[in-house]
């Protein structure tokens, strides 16, 4: 089964929503809303690729994708529904623009126009600065064939545009999804 223009995929350990964390030998419910986006699954497994697609992705990758992708929502009457992304089951269509990074092989890539960056640890100053990041500036962690055309690599230092950070956690980390115009220059 392939579709003509989108990814078929599934979730990850076949979950919509990621609200649950175990200490310990309890599993503990982090959050029950259907809304909170900051839950829902991320993590996505390609089922098939589009028809005619040549690009890098391959079928059994991971995907990291949109909040939207697997939530469910109310419709006007109050009914609980999928979002346009759903297929069937527990198969879902992802359009190209819908991810961000894809994994194959164990290593993460950025795909298209999206990079992430790790942002900067307060750097030390006679000034104090509130909080624990350096304002606009972070590391390349995952970089994408735009960014290597310009000459960058993973773990420049780069400076970036305001109200351009994305978060998203993968494997643990704290990292900004940017497009490749949010790099406003390498350190």
């Amino acid at each position: 089964m392939k579709s003509p223009f989108s990814f078929i995929v599934k979730p990850l350990n076949n979950r919509r929503y990621d609200n649950i964390k175990q200490y310990g030998d309890i599993n503990f419910i982090t959050s029950t809303s259907e809304e909170d986006h900051t839950v829902s699954n991320r993590f996505a497994k390609v089922v098939s690729t589009p028809i005619n697609y040549r690009g890098p992705v391959k079928k059994g990758d991971t995907l990291l994708v949109h909040h939207n992708v697997f939530k469910f929502y109310n419709d006007m009457y109050g009914n609980r529904k999928s979002g346009k992304s759903f297929f069937k089951e527990d198969l879902f269509l992802v359009d190209p623009d819908q991810f961000f990074l894809y994994k194959s092989n164990g290593v993460w890539k950025g795909y298209n126009k999206y990079c992430f960056i790790k942002p900067s640890e307060v750097k030390d100053y006679y000034i104090t600065k509130n909080g624990v990041e350096e304002p606009l500036f972070g590391t390349i962690k995952y970089i994408n064939d735009e960014l290597t055309a310009m000459g960058l690599k993973v773990g420049d230092e780069v400076s970036y545009q305001p109200e351009s950070e994305y978060e998203f956690n993968v494997n643990g980390e704290k990292l900004y999804r940017m497009f490749t115009n949010n790099i406003t220059f390498k350190i």
